[in-house]
C-alpha cells in the first residue's frame, strides 16, 4: 500500500485475533469468550498480556463480577478480579480520586487472594508490583527492601522475585518495577533507571523483551528533558542511543519468535532505530508492525502532549522513509 494512502490501526489486541474476539464480547457484557480464551492460554507471557488487556476493558463494568457469581470456583475469574481492582486503583490514583486509599486496600487484598488461589501464576505478583507505585514514600516495608546488586535502589524486590520465580523475566513485571522507580519521591530517577535497565537487560536471556527495556528509559529521558523543544536535538543520534537500538534489534527482535513481539516494544524499537538514522534496520521493524501502531513513543516527539494526530503523521513519515531504505538495502519485502 502506498505511503500516502496507508493509515495505521490502533487496537489493544493487536495481532491477537482471539483476544480481539473476547474483547468484542466483553464490551457487550458477555464473559464466556474471555473465560474460554483464558482457559486455552497456557503460556505465562501470553497469559499476563491477555489478562492485562482484558482488565483494561473490563474495569469499567461488572462483567467479571457476574462471571465470579456464576463460577465462584474459577481461579481465572479470581485473577481477573485482581487485575480489575488493581486497574481501578491505579486510575483513581492517577485522577486524584478521594477513594484511592480504599481501592488500593481492596486491590491489595484481591492480589493476595489470587496468589493463594493460583500459586503458580505470576500475575498476582505483577499486580502487587503495579500497586507499589502508589506507595510513593515507600512506607511499606515490602516496597523498600535491599536491592540485589550495587547501583540499584531499595524497592519491591521481593515482589519482583516472586514474579520471576513463576515466569522468569516477565515483561510486565520489569516494566512495573521501572514505573515504581519513577514514582519514588527520593533518588535520582533517570540515573537509577539507567542502572536498573542495564542490570535487568544484561541478565535477561536472548529473545527476552526485557532486552528492549533500555529503549523506554531513553524515551523517558527525552520526555523529561523536553527534547522536542530543542532547536538541535542530538538525543537520538548519540553513540549510546544507536547502540541501544542495535542491541535491542539483535538480542530481542531477531532472537525472539515474531508472534511474541508486543506492538509497544516494536514501536519503541522502530522509533529508536529511525531516530538514530538506522533506517534500513528500522524498516524491518516497521514491517513487523504490519498495519498497527501505538501512539507511544511517537506522542513524546510532538509539542502538544498526547497529540495523536501529529504523532500519527510523524509515524507515517518515519515508516515510509525506513521501508524505502529497507527495500533499497534488500532487507524489506513490502510497503
Amino acid at each position: 500500500m502506498a505511503p500516502n494512502t496507508f493509515r495505521p490501526v490502533y487496537h489493544p489486541a493487536g495481532r491477537d485475533k482471539e483476544l480481539g474476539t473476547a474483547l468484542q464480547d466483553l464490551r457487550t457484557g458477555r464473559w464466556l469468550a474471555m473465560r474460554d480464551l483464558l482457559a486455552a492460554t497456557t503460556d505465562w507471557d501470553l497469559w499476563t498480556r491477555r489478562t492485562q488487556v482484558l482488565a483494561a476493558v473490563a474495569a469499567g463494568s461488572d462483567t467479571v463480577q457476574a462471571w465470579r457469581a456464576e463460577e465462584p470456583e474459577s481461579s481465572a475469574a479470581v485473577v481477573m478480579h485482581c487485575r480489575i481492582v488493581v486497574e481501578r486503583a491505579l486510575r483513581a490514583h492517577r485522577d486524584g480520586h478521594r477513594r484511592t486509599q480504599e481501592l488500593w486496600h481492596e486491590a491489595w487484598e484481591a492480589c493476595r487472594l489470587a496468589a493463594h488461589r493460583s500459586p503458580e501464576d505470576p500475575v498476582p505478583w505483577v499486580c502487587l508490583l503495579a500497586l507499589a507505585r502508589l506507595d510513593e514514600g515507600q512506607r511499606l516495608e515490602e516496597h523498600r527492601t535491599a536491592p540485589p546488586g550495587p547501583m540499584l535502589f531499595p524497592g519491591p524486590w521481593g515482589l519482583l522475585a516472586q514474579a520471576d520465580k513463576r515466569d522468569p523475566h516477565n515483561r510486565e513485571a520489569y516494566h512495573r518495577m521501572l514505573q515504581f522507580l519513577y514514582a519514588r519521591r527520593t533518588g535520582s530517577h533517570l540515573s537509577e533507571a539507567v542502572n536498573f535497565v542495564q542490570w535487568a537487560s544484561s541478565s535477561a536471556p536472548l529473545g527476552s523483551p526485557v532486552k528492549a527495556l533500555p529503549l523506554y528509559v531513553r524515551v523517558e529521558r527525552y520526555r523529561r528533558e523536553m527534547g522536542h523543544e530543542k532547536a538541535l536535538d542530538l538525543h537520538w543520534v548519540t553513540d549510546d542511543a544507536a547502540r541501544d537500538g542495535r542491541l535491542a534489534l539483535r538480542d530481542w527482535f531477531d532472537a525472539a519468535p515474531p508472534q511474541s513481539h508486543t506492538l509497544l516494544d516494536l514501536g519503541h524499537l522502530a522509533h529508536a532505530l529511525w531516530g538514530s538514522h538506522q533506517f534500513a534496520e528500522a524498516g524491518r521493524v516497521f514491517e513487523a508492525l504490519g498495519p498497527f501502531w501505538t501512539t507511544l513513543p511517537w506522542t513524546d516527539r510532538t509539542p502538544g502532549p498526547g497529540d495523536a494526530g501529529l504523532a500519527e503523521e510523524l509515524f507515517l513519515r518515519a515508516r515510509a522513509r525506513c521501508l524505502a531504505a529497507a527495500r533499497d538495502a534488500g532487507t524489506g519485502t513490502s510497503a
